[in-house]
């Protein structure tokens, strides 16, 4: 369904140990919003719900609302650092749009929702 990177992986593990918190879920999410029509969410998570399909990549689990797989197929997310800091990053090969500033995209599905830029 998706593909983690091993530094994304470990890069999520170091923020979890930092926040302390014992064992966390990550949840990838699809929200609505942005100027493309859709917006990705990451986040930590103590528990799943009924909806949540569970993966694990390199020791980390994600959460992901069977609601929202279709649109995730396929999605590669990876931890890049640079000079200037690092970041995560969001490869979606369903996106057939993307907003200038990286933050939201359009899939076919979507693509008759109206650009808000």
């Amino acid at each position: 369904m998706i593909v983690v990177t091993e530094q994304a992986a470990y890069q999520i593990q170091e923020m979890i140990k930092e926040a302390g918190e014992g064992e966390q879920y990550v949840r990838l999410a699809v929200n609505g919003g942005g100027c493309s029509g859709l917006s990705y969410g990451l986040g930590f998570e103590k528990d799943a719900n009924e909806q949540d399909e569970i993966l694990e990549f390199h020791g980390v689990k994600f959460l992901i609302d069977k609601q929202d797989a279709p649109i995730l197929q396929g999605v590669k997310i990876d931890y890049k650092q640079s000079m200037l800091g690092g970041g995560f990053t969001i490869d979606n090969p369903n996106a057939i749009a993307t907003c200038g500033c990286g933050s939201s995209f359009r899939t076919a599905a979507n693509a008759g929702t109206p650009e808000q830029c």
